[in-house]
């Protein structure tokens, strides 16, 4: 029970790697927040946890609206008094090199997946700052920190939440908040399996191709990067503070021969 009474909110947790690491966490004890724009599958992650003896609710809210998110976070301090973890997960993907992305297109990947790290911190940061206790854990990306074709947007803004993850523990270190990062590599969510479908003629030659970019071999797995969650997460790491943590395959340090 490495999370053991501690209150967890993590954004954009009704699929993919957001409703893994709720899981997890459910079972190493935490209470989770479950947050996501879409009802349905929020609930349905609550319902799951509460099925397996866990402790969760579901609430709605869209992270790039400031009093959405605001009301969020009142909503779970009135109920529990606290945020101990927050997990800035929700993020949507950008495809296309940046001559051919749309002035509209670039907008909104930005405000997802920049704003929608910077408002749950925002509001959820000064109750962590009273406490002088807490857990900020930011989804980056590998390409962050390579080139990668037809990801201009996306790369702008894991770029950013990799500087501004610094930057924020500079801030609120002093405070003993700690604040980390995610680099995943290509993780086969119902996301990137629907837009392999939706973008490629032959999808399973799609596969094949990333998985040579990694010397794994393989995609990785939504539970593989909820275990470097549930790392930062834990007291378990106390000693890293600003750190990028790799879960990629070995995308970014490796090249096969």
């Amino acid at each position: 029970m490495r999370l053991a009474g501690k209150i967890v909110l993590i954004t954009g947790s009704g699929s993919g790697i957001g409703k893994g690491t709720a899981l997890l966490f459910a079972q190493e004890g935490a209470t989770v927040i479950v947050n996501d724009l879409d009802t349905l599958k929020g609930e349905e992650t609550a319902q799951e946890i509460v099925e397996a003896g866990g402790k969760a609710i579901f609430i709605q809210a869209d992270v790039t609206d400031p009093a959405s998110v605001q009301a969020m976070v009142e909503q779970a301090i009135a109920a529990f008094g606290r945020i101990d973890v927050l997990f800035n997960n929700a993020g949507i993907s950008g495809v296309g090199a940046l001559h051919e992305v749309e002035p509209d297109v670039w907008d909104r990947v930005m405000r997802v997946n920049i704003r929608g790290v910077y408002l749950p911190s925002k509001y959820v940061l000064p109750h962590m700052m009273e406490r002088k206790s807490g857990s900020i854990i930011n989804m980056s990306s590998c390409v962050a920190e390579i080139g990668l074709a037809k990801r201009a947007s996306y790369s702008a803004t894991k770029g950013a939440v990799l500087a501004l993850t610094k930057s924020m523990q500079v801030d609120y270190a002093p405070y003993h908040i700690r604040v980390n990062a995610l680099l995943p590599g290509t993780i086969l969510t119902p996301f990137v399996e629907n837009y392999l479908k939706t973008s490629y003629d032959d999808p399973e030659a799609a596969i094949e191709s990333i998985k040579k970019r990694q010397l794994s071999g393989e995609l990785g797995r939504p539970e593989d990067v909820a275990k470097a969650a549930l790392f930062l997460a834990s007291d378990e790491s106390k000693f890293m503070m600003g750190s990028p943590l790799y879960i990629d395959g070995g995308v970014v340090f490796g090249k096969d021969a």
